[in-house]
């Protein structure tokens, strides 16, 4: 288990959430190997979506890159020790997407005459 005190590098998601995914953190550590990334991410990506509904996702390690794109109020980026975690929640559970939205609007623009 790490023992360092996690440090927010990026966030726009509520302090609850926050804390709660920290604690998920602290618990996939003490339940895995600090090597073993992928069972640390899974653990966490589960349980925010039993708590929080899909579709979450979890990105644990020592150096990585990322672009995404997420659903405002569900991205943490944070640091303990040497491990990097980034959790966000994507749109897929949104009832329509931008380009759908569009589609719908442009559609009744022309049944209006």
């Amino acid at each position: 288990m790490l023992e360092g005190k996690p440090v927010v590098q990026e966030t726009d998601m509520p302090d609850e959430l926050q804390s709660h995914v920290m604690e998920l953190a602290y618990q996939a550590l003490d339940l895995h190997e600090v090597s073993d990334c992928q069972s640390i991410a899974h653990y966490i990506k589960q349980k925010f979506d039993e708590a929080y509904r899909p579709a979450w996702h979890c990105v644990v390690g020592k150096d990585f890159g990322s672009c995404i794109t997420h659903l405002c109020g569900s991205l943490i980026f944070f640091r303990m020790e040497m491990m990097e975690f980034l959790v966000f929640k994507d749109g897929k559970d949104c009832t329509e997407s931008k380009e759908e939205a569009v589609g719908m609007l442009q559609k009744s623009q022309k049944a209006d005459p």
